[in-house]
Formats: structure tokens, sequence, C-alpha cells
């Protein structure tokens, strides 16, 4: 994908300029090999994120007491092993009612902590910029076309049992960034469209930061109200 190929030259609205940058470099993140997945597969990832919003078996369980009351095959792609479908589906469309038994049933299912680790930054990738753009009112972009190469598989030094699910590297990053920290690629371009859609983490601790025509008070309003939609843990 081009650089000039997420640009919003054409919303509704002004744009700011870090945005459509940081979508471009998310966009060319996802087509790359990963630590755990081939740029193919991340591809496929992104697919099944998207495919999910109609899969029949999500939305019955969303409407579910319990998603584990329901199952089923999930309507998608399905070129991904089950266990990874099952997890992009699910934190896609009911991230609040995840839990550790589900996780270590994803596990026992084949799907390593780096694996899922790399899958939950692909997704969190796809519905950010997804998301955007259908608040903005303009169409999704092309998923981009993967590039060659293979996973380097390679484990980070250091790596703690946090009271995470997965292990993480010891540091002063937020837990949000920590839980990613298996895989080091994905919190850099977390970090990247979180300074966009957001604040950078430095300009959290200023009350008095806002964001373009916004003052902090009306976006910590808008990312509370996004975090409930989106059933944050936070």
């Amino acid at each position: 994908m081009s650089d000039s190929a997420i640009d919003y030259v054409s919303a509704p609205v002004p744009v700011c300029a870090d945005l459509p940058a940081a979508h471009r470099r998310g966009w060319d993140h996802l087509a790359r090999p990963g630590r755990w997945w081939t740029g193919a597969e991340r591809v496929a990832i992104a697919t099944e994120v998207r495919a999910a919003a109609a899969c029949p078996l999500c939305h019955e369980r969303k409407q579910a007491l319990s998603p584990n009351a329901v199952t089923g095959t999930h309507a998608g792609p399905g070129v991904l092993p089950p266990a990874a479908v099952e997890a992009v589906h699910r934190i896609t469309t009911d991230p609040g009612r995840l839990s550790r038994g589900w996780l270590d049933g994803l596990e026992a299912d084949g799907l390593s902590d780096g694996h899922y680790v790399e899958l939950v930054g692909v997704v969190t990738t796809v519905v950010s910029i997804d998301s955007f753009c259908r608040g903005l009112g303009v169409p999704l972009h092309a998923l981009p076309e993967p590039e060659p190469g293979e996973p380097s598989r390679a484990r980070p030094d250091g790596l703690v049992d946090g009271g995470a699910w997965v292990p993480m590297t010891a540091g002063r990053f937020g837990n949000v960034l920590r839980a990613m920290s298996l895989v080091p690629e994905e919190v850099s371009n977390l970090m990247v469209l979180s300074r966009a859609h957001y604040l950078a983490p430095e300009e959290m601790a200023d009350i008095e930061r806002g964001r373009g025509a916004l003052d902090r008070a009306q976006v910590e309003l808008v990312a509370a109200r996004v975090s409930a939609l989106r059933e944050c843990f936070y």
C-alpha cells in the first residue's frame, strides 16, 4: 500500500495530520511478518476482524448470558487455525467477557502466548482504524498486500509474571502496554496509534493538555465513552 493511500482529504471534517500518518504506519505494519505470524497470516487476521461483525455465532453469543452457553462455527474466511479464528472473533465482538480459562483453552488448542499477543495487536490496529473511518463516515481502507518473509519467533529477554495472563517485560509502562510487551513491535505500533487518537504517554499527567479543539475534560469524556462502548476493563 502506498503512503498516499490513507490521507482523509475527502473526509467531511478536517483531520489532524498525525492521524493519517499513524494509520499509514499501522497499515504498513499490518502487512509485514511479525514475531509469530507471517504477513499473509496477519492480513488474514485483519480479514477475520471485519468478518466478525456479521458473524451469527458472535451475535448469538453476545446476546447470551454467558458466551460459553453457545457453540457453533464462526462465519468468515476460516483460513486461520480454529483457535486463532475464535480469538479474533471474541476479542473483536465481546472483549469484556474474555477470561483466563478461555485463553487457557486457546493455548491447549495450539495458540501460543506469543501468537495470542501479536494477534491482539493486529486486532487492535484494525478495530482502531476501522472505527475511526466509520465515525468519520468514510469507506474502510482496503487491506494491504502482505509482504513476504517468515516470523522471527524471538522472545524478549527478561520476561516476568507480572500478573497478566501472559508473560511480559519488567518496566515502567502502563499495564496495557506491558501486557503486550511479549511482542515489542506491537507495543510500538500501539503507542503510535495512542499518540494520534488520544495523547502521548508523557502528556497524560498534564491535566491542561487537550487534543486539537478539545480541552482535556472533553478528551477524557470521549475516551471514557469509547472505552465503555468497547467494554474496556479500565
